[in-house]
């Protein structure tokens, strides 16, 4: 009995002895952070400036995290010590561990130290960069881009004759860009029949190209009998989508398609005081779904400021019981920021405008506008009309927003149409497509 017992005894202390020599040999495996080498954090290019205003992360001083560790780093991108938590004994001393690294790393560090977790902490459910990539460059990149081609804006006028469609657009764009500029004579005649004629343009501003093509619609609504009317400015318009479909189908596309789309069309209002004809409710009605318009009054000081105001509180009445939709249409809103901008844009519309490519003397300096027996109507002046929120509105805010759009509601609608009903397209040559294009 006695014998048994010592060697219980004598191979309980063998046991022992060798679970503390292993234990011994695990913690020697866990560096602690204080000694553990830093990974290096790459440093930023010298030919790349400081942090954009618009950088989430300001410009670090030294020290972050209550560390003499990285500077110039956000705090999320500070390295952070991994812990291996595939044994048993690291899981276990694995809390001990992180918060020792927390008077390295901070907090963040004894967070992920605490818990055995491997890897580089993200904020945000992104990837934590250690040091400057350049990301920020590509709107520099894209800006470049964008000033070696250029690009195209296609805008429509339509409504009646004598309404000033021709001087209004010159004056939008300062230039003489209308048909009635490119040649038109003094004696022509106003046609039995809706024509279509387009007239492009190459303006550059600040070293930006942009093709501009004009599309004026002679003999809308002049005729005794303007049944049907609009149909050949329809039948345009999807030919300009038709011709673009073409040319994405063919087997060898080009690698800058012509963009020949109407991104817009300027609908003038005569400005009678009352209320819209049938014609124009009609126009608007069956064109809202495949082209952007824009309702204008024309000529508005014909009319006083009193009467202004009601003529357009009737006008958006009227266009809302029919259901017509005029651009910017709220569901293409994509935020609360676009809803706000675009609801006060839509409570002023239709603008009231005055359009005119002469410049007169006020106040010591030459202005646009129109002279008139009691004065001098300042086409840019806010107080005598509303050309100037046409003008920011249509080119200085929404204009890359009508050619999406344009892309992406009306031509995308015409595109899926045109394939379910014919069963897809067949590939076109680039013989038919030089013919096309002629």
């Amino acid at each position: 009995m006695i014998l048994k017992l010592s060697l219980h005894l004598f191979l309980t202390s063998c046991g022992l002895k060798c679970s503390l020599s292993i234990c011994r040999h695990n913690m020697s495996d866990v560096v602690p952070p204080e000694v553990r080498p830093k990974p290096a954090v790459p440093a930023k290019p010298p030919n790349v400036g400081a942090p954009s205003p618009s950088s989430p992360f300001p410009p670090q001083g030294p020290g972050i995290g209550g560390g003499g560790g990285v500077s110039g780093l956000p705090p999320s991108a500070i390295p952070v010590p991994i812990v291996n938590h595939g044994h048993s004994v690291g899981h276990n001393i694995g809390h001990g561990v992180g918060h020792v690294a927390g008077h390295v790393g901070g907090h963040t560090a004894a967070h992920n130290g605490g818990h055995g977790h491997g890897g580089s902490h993200s904020s945000g459910g992104g990837s934590t960069l250690l040091g400057y990539i350049g990301i920020d460059t590509i709107i520099e990149q894209m800006r470049k881009k964008t000033m070696k081609t250029g690009f195209d804006f296609n805008i429509m006028v339509v409504g009646h004759s004598g309404l000033g469609k021709s001087t209004l657009v010159n004056t939008l764009f300062k230039s003489q860009v209308s048909r009635r500029s490119a040649g038109w004579a003094r004696d022509e005649k106003i046609p039995k029949t809706v024509e279509i004629k387009a007239v492009s343009h190459v303006l550059e501003e600040g070293g930006v190209k942009m093709k501009l093509t004009v599309v004026d619609t002679p003999g809308f609504g002049d005729q005794i009998n303007n049944d049907n009317c609009w149909e050949p400015i329809s039948k345009y318009i999807n030919e300009q989508y038709e011709k673009f479909l073409k040319e994405e189908v063919n087997i060898t596309r080009k690698k800058r398609i012509p963009d020949t789309r109407v991104h817009c069309c300027l609908f003038f209002i005569t400005p009678t005081g009352r209320s819209l004809r049938p014609l124009d409710l009609e126009f608007m009605k069956r064109l809202s779904h495949s082209v952007n318009i824009i309702p204008v009054i024309a000529k508005s000081d014909s009319m006083t400021i009193e009467e202004r105001q009601e003529f357009k509180q009737r006008v958006r009445k009227e266009l809302e019981m029919a259901g017509i939709e005029f651009y910017p249409q709220k569901e293409f809103d994509e935020d609360m920021e676009d809803k706000s901008d675009n609801d006060k844009i839509r409570e002023a519309m239709p603008f009231a405008v005055v359009g005119s490519d002469k410049e007169y003397p006020v106040n010591n300096k030459r202005v646009l506008g129109r002279k008139t027996a009691w004065g001098i109507v300042e086409v840019e002046n806010p107080n005598h009309c509303e050309f100037a929120q046409l003008r920011d509105f249509l080119i200085r805010s929404h204009l890359q927003d009508l050619k999406e759009v344009t892309h992406n509601i009306h031509y995308e609608t015409y595109r899926a149409k045109r394939l379910n009903a014919n069963g897809g397209l067949h590939p076109i040559s680039s013989n038919d497509t030089q013919e096309s294009n002629l």
